[in-house]
């Protein structure tokens, strides 16, 4: 179970690729620094797309979890 506090949601379940990553970086550019970002896909390219980003970017992947379908990722917004 994850118990990870976060600032935003972005639930893109329904949504498939390159929609999630697309979305992530659209929500990571209206957050502040240090602010979380909780993204919620069904999405199995994701699995590799948003860490992927991630490592390549200023942002941090905190947490990722992957609970049945469902793919859960938290990211801290870097500097």
């Amino acid at each position: 179970m994850i118990t990870q506090t976060y600032d935003l949601l972005v639930d893109v379940e329904n949504l498939r690729c390159p929609m999630p990553l697309l979305k992530t970086k659209q929500a990571l550019s209206s957050m502040k620094s240090g602010q979380i970002v909780k993204v919620s896909t069904k999405d199995s390219g994701s699995w590799r797309d948003i860490p992927a980003f991630v490592e390549l970017s200023v942002h941090t992947l905190i947490e990722k979890q992957k609970i049945n379908d469902m793919f859960v990722f938290f990211i801290e917004k870097g500097v």
